[in-house]
């Protein structure tokens, strides 16, 4: 349930109270019956689970890092594979032309 802030016209009481969104708004003080100012404030609320926190960011962030200096020093792991694999390919059709 939300937290609401209202302030007394009459008073100057500043108070929170927690109610429903369906909850109609208070319209009077409890402290002297005044008409109360319902008030806009920072909501204060804490994502939990995986991706919210600071750590995890970093991590992300590290992986993209080395993927960046990895095509700078030209370690493309995909390009790397594609020269092994036509290596391999090349050596079978050696093997069947010998045979």
């Amino acid at each position: 349930m939300p937290i609401y802030e209202y302030e007394c016209r009459n008073c100057g009481k500043h108070f929170e109270k927690m109610q429903k969104i369906t909850e109609e708004p208070l319209s009077s003080c409890p402290f002297c019956a005044g008409k109360l100012k319902k008030l806009v404030s920072n909501c204060s609320f804490q994502l939990k689970g995986s991706g919210w926190y600071v750590t995890d960011y970093a991590k992300k962030s590290e992986k993209k890092e080395e993927k960046i200096k990895d095509k700078k020093e030209g370690k493309d792991k995909k390009s790397d594979t594609g020269k092994e694999i036509g290596k391999t390919k090349e050596k079978t059709k050696e093997k069947a032309v010998n045979q």
